[in-house]
């Protein structure tokens, strides 16, 4: 096993495939209710009336988030004092608590209060991002970064798919229980597969690349500390990572009322068919990663934002006249693999320009952010689909637009800094 420290390539290297693995699992987990919980709410806990079943999957969705981006600075800043490892531990095994207890829930008030106890004590991806940051050399962080983007849609997707077939086999409760348990494995994987990364190691130390369009995130002038130390240019990239957050959560969460819509009715297999459409995505969303992290060493990546925004805006606005899977598998397909490559860019150039010692926060920021994000865009969301659900397929394409204007701005600025 590896010892914290190492400066060998295959440390690094096993660190990261071991973090990479983690965080699959870990969203496969997370994400198995997502096949399953619009029908769970409406058959196990008795909510079908029009307008309230909507509120009830926004708030099934928004809930977590509200509550993880408030925590989300304060594990960050414990990750730079205390230890990156141990924040990943305690997301896995407080998610893998949340979730096994949501088997158990007989009302939807009870449901909405666990997931946003689930927000309060995870936030895997920023303990993996400070971790991740912490244990590869700079100059392979773009495909470290990429790479854990596309572990994180395949199995956020994965898990989708999978949870659709646990609850058609098994039913809606016991898939919950399931979830908790993939939660429990990656926790072991990480205490068992990994160790604490240690700062100022000689493989970090070999060479420091700067992105082609790169402005470095300059030391905090003297006096300055906490948020006021944080330069101007991280603050929009933060703006960036909760537009990206919110453009990518907008149509998720009525994903499956759309595919209950293309199906026609309620019954054993929507879920089933929502998991497969959400398995073709997470194939899309695993080469988009891997991709995103290739080409962020060696292009521009908000000059790729922008160009990939402008595609899953085309993509994601097509949605609204899809009315049979023929069509909805390839059209969801493009739209997560071009939504799939905004993120890992974004972390990418925070990889590489936050100083070591400051990424915990940041990325802790970051998380808060892509909270917001996820926050705001399901109840926008479930305000549109009350009105016309196939409206919020079309709101997200104007989403999409907006940050490939944005994104072109920020490369603007990039340039003449």
């Amino acid at each position: 096993m590896w010892k914290s420290g190492s400066t060998n390539a295959r440390g690094w290297k096993v660190q990261m495939a071991m973090i990479w693995a983690s965080q699959a699992l870990s969203l496969m987990g997370f994400s198995f209710s997502l096949a399953f919980a619009p029908y769970f709410i409406q058959q196990d806990l008795g909510i079908t009336a029009a307008g309230e079943l909507e509120m009830w999957v926004a708030l099934f969705s928004t809930s977590t988030a509200v509550t993880m981006g408030l925590a989300a600075p304060a594990w960050g800043v414990l990750a730079d004092r205390y230890g990156k490892r141990i924040m990943l531990l305690r997301a896995n095994f407080g998610g893998a608590v949340c979730m096994s207890l949501m088997a158990t829930v007989t009302a939807p008030e009870w449901l909405i209060a666990l997931r946003a106890l689930q927000g309060l004590l995870t936030g895997t991806m920023t303990a993996a991002q400070t971790f991740m940051s912490a244990s590869v050399p700079q100059e392979k962080r773009g495909l470290a970064m990429g790479g854990l983007s596309a572990a994180v849609y395949s199995g956020l997707m994965g898990g989708a798919f999978f949870g659709g077939l646990v609850a058609r086999v098994v039913g809606y409760r016991h898939a919950f229980a399931v979830s908790g348990f993939v939660l429990l494995v990656s926790g072991l994987l990480v205490l068992w597969g990994t160790r604490e990364p240690q700062a100022g190691t000689e493989e970090e130390g070999k060479r420091k690349v700067t992105p082609p369009e790169s402005a470095p995130v300059a030391a905090p002038r003297a006096g300055r500390r906490g948020l006021r130390a944080i330069p101007g240019v991280v603050w929009a990239v933060l703006g960036l990572v909760g537009w990206v957050s919110l453009a990518r959560q907008f149509d998720l969460s009525f994903l499956p009322l759309l595919v209950q819509d293309i199906h026609g009715k309620l019954d054993a297999d929507v879920a089933l068919w929502n998991g497969l459409v959400n398995a073709c995505g997470s194939v899309a969303g695993l080469l988009a990663g891997i991709m995103a992290g290739w080409l962020a060493d060696r292009v521009r990546p908000f000059a790729l934002m922008a160009a990939v925004a402008v595609a899953a805006a085309l993509f994601s606005g097509s949605q609204v006249w899809v009315h049979s899977f023929a069509w909805l598998f390839p059209v969801r397909f493009c739209t997560i693999f071009s939504a799939g490559m905004l993120e890992p860019a974004l972390n990418a150039w925070m990889a590489k320009n936050i100083p070591e010692g400051r990424q915990g926060g940041i990325f802790g920021l970051s998380n808060t952010a892509r909270s917001s994000g996820w926050s705001v865009g399901p109840m926008l969301a479930g305000a549109v689909a009350t009105w016309k659900l196939r409206a919020v397929f079309g709101v997200s394409c104007v989403a999409y637009l907006v940050l490939a204007a944005a994104c072109g701005m920020m490369l603007r600025r990039l340039r003449k800094g």
